[in-house]
Parts: C-alpha cells; structure tokens; sequence
C-alpha cells in the first residue's frame, strides 16, 4: 500500500424513503446496512479489498460477531449523512471496525457503531488467521489514535459527542 493510505474513509449517502419509519425518521435496523455498505465500498475504493471475491479466492471471510449501536440523533428522509469507518482493533483472526454517521456537515454524530468481526474459512465456519500481508495491510490500516478497549463502546460515544459539542461551538 502506498504512503497515502487513508485509514478513515468517508462517503456520504442520501437517506431513502423506504429505509425509514413512518416518522420519517432511518429505521434503526437500516442503521446497520447503511454503516456495512458504507465499510464495504469504502474496502474496495481504498483498499482494493473485494471482500467477496477475496473469500472465494481465500476460502475464508470475516462475519460478525457482535455489534455496539449507539443511535444519537435521527437520520431523516433525504438528509444526506456522512459515514466514516475505520479499524480500531485487529489481531490474527479479529477485526474491530468503528463506524461513524454524522450530520453531512460533519459537526453532528448521529450513530456511532462498532462491529466485532472474526475471519472463518469457508464452508466450515471455523476461526482462521489473517495471513501476513493482510496483517501488514491491518496494521497501516489501524488508528492508533482510538484507544479500543472491548467494554469501551460507552466511553467512546461520550468522548465523541463531546468532540463534536466542542467542534460545533468552534463553528458558531
């Protein structure tokens, strides 16, 4: 990878009507699709990770073992939000993968996630170990600056709504 690999990605993305509930307001289970979509764009635009054809060609891929929402403030109809991601934890066969929406102004956190990912070979479902290259990839990958701690999620989410309370009184 080259010296100016970005380790969080951002894209923004229009909130559809059919996604919502009828307040108008992101259905909390889209939450989820829309933060994987985000992260697995985000793989193959910055990364040159096709995660499905690497696990046909790898036999194995990562799932999910457990997730952390934490839903702050509504994503309405036709609001365009933006989406960060990055890795915040890795070792030979775990991903920790934080996931941010904002306001598309990028003043305002409106969800933050953190998905727990295992990789498994494939079809067994069996842990596996990520080979040595992808742990050079993770490593340029990981941000140092976040300290993960597994029982941290709460912690974080006040750290960044402090951060973004700060940022928004810096702009006004």
């Amino acid at each position: 990878m080259s010296a100016s690999l970005i380790q969080t990605p951002e894209t923004t993305h229009r909130v559809r009507f059919q996604d919502c509930d009828m307040l108008g307001h992101l259905n909390n289970a889209r939450y989820l699709d829309y933060f994987l979509n985000a992260r697995e764009e985000h793989a193959l635009q910055h990364y040159a990770l096709n995660l499905g054809q690497q696990a046909q060609e790898q036999a194995a891929g990562w799932v999910i073992t457990k997730h952390h929402i934490a839903y702050l403030r509504p994503a309405r109809h036709a609001e365009t939000v933006r989406i960060r991601t990055q890795l915040i934890h890795f070792d030979n066969s775990n991903l920790v993968v934080e996931m941010q929406m904002l306001r598309e102004d990028s003043l305002q956190l409106k969800a933050l996630l953190w998905s727990e990912m295992t990789l498994v070979r494939l079809p067994s479902g069996t842990r596996t170990e990520h080979s040595s290259a992808l742990m050079e990839l993770l490593e340029q990958l990981d941000v140092n600056e976040v300290d993960y701690e597994p029982d941290g999620f709460d912690e974080r989410v006040r750290e960044l709504r402090k951060h973004f309370k700060s940022a928004r009184k810096g702009e006004g």
